[in-house]
């Protein structure tokens, strides 16, 4: 670990040690020309994985919570303790291909209104698509949006830096004198929506955000949730009404939350029936409901 650092990498495991090593060998095997230090906050694995990390890379700076933080809580914890000027956040199921990491400081550098940025982002599976370069601005009612590139192989399409409204939460890097001015990643939302927040929080202080595909990262996607989980669908429920509670106002406040309870939540627990997946069905509910109760 380098006492200057200047970027800090933070990756959080949970219960995802061979995924972690993974990350921990690419950073050690790709980045030499850039000052780093990196941070590994075990968010409560059911066993103490970062004694186990610890012991194979000596080097990473590992922090251990008994209690499993949330992906916001465990970031958060990483932030705190780094030192670095630039702050990577990357997911323990990434890993870096080459040494390009270098060029989202260069492109940070390059423009004093731009906070943050992600890379490109690619499937780590074989024909290794595009998973992200670039989002769509949310809609102001229904809170969706599109994935640029998603799905595409990449033939150089999308090798311009651009503007994007929001960042991919499984690579972003942001300044560190950004945080200290808008805070930390918000951890009342636990799961799903806190990066969405907190780089609305980042543009809404007149700040821009970018991708920047010089540099490339691969993902191997949620393997700790699922693409179909209940703990996935109660969170996104709960969040996107949580969202809409912080980040709209006035009436289109109003028109969306009643748009998600009275139209988006009933229509997505049908289909949920209709498939006999109950499971899904019920925590789409217990989402609305954790929402209604939370104390605004």
């Amino acid at each position: 670990m380098e006492n200057n650092p200047v970027i800090s990498i933070i990756t959080v495991n949970f219960n995802g040690l061979q995924d972690t090593l993974e990350l921990c060998r690419s950073v050690k095997d790709q980045v030499k020309s850039i000052c780093y230090d990196l941070i590994v906050v075990d968010n409560g694995s059911k066993v103490d994985e970062a004694a186990q990390i610890k012991q194979i890379y000596p080097w990473v700076q590992v922090i251990r919570s008994e209690k499993n933080l949330g992906f916001s809580g465990g970031n958060n914890l990483g932030i705190r303790q780094a030192k670095g000027d630039f702050i990577f956040l990357l997911n323990n199921d990434t890993y870096l291909p080459d040494e390009s990491i270098h060029n989202l400081v260069d492109t940070l550098k390059s423009n004093k209104n731009l906070a943050a940025v992600s890379p490109k982002i690619k499937f780590a599976w074989s024909p290794f698509a595009i998973q992200f370069a670039g989002f769509t601005p949310l809609s102001a009612i229904t809170l969706r949006n599109k994935t640029i590139g998603f799905g595409e192989s990449d033939n150089g399409q999308h090798n311009q830096f651009r503007q994007t409204p929001l960042l991919h939460g499984a690579a972003m890097m942001v300044k560190r004198h950004i945080i200290e001015e808008v805070g930390l990643m918000p951890e009342l939302y636990f799961l799903y929506y806190e990066e969405i927040d907190w780089c609305t929080t980042m543009t809404e202080h007149g700040y821009i955000l970018g991708y920047e595909p010089k540099c490339t990262v691969f993902h191997k996607e949620s393997r700790s949730t699922g693409q179909n989980s209940p703990l996935r669908s109660y969170y996104l429920t709960r969040n996107r009404l949580l969202f809409a509670w912080r980040h709209r106002s006035g009436f289109t406040k109003w028109l969306s939350i009643g748009y998600q309870s009275l139209i988006a939540i009933p229509i997505h627990t049908i289909k949920f029936l209709l498939k006999g997946n109950t499971t899904n069905a019920i925590a789409l509910l217990e989402g609305l409901t954790a929402f209604i109760q939370l104390k605004k």
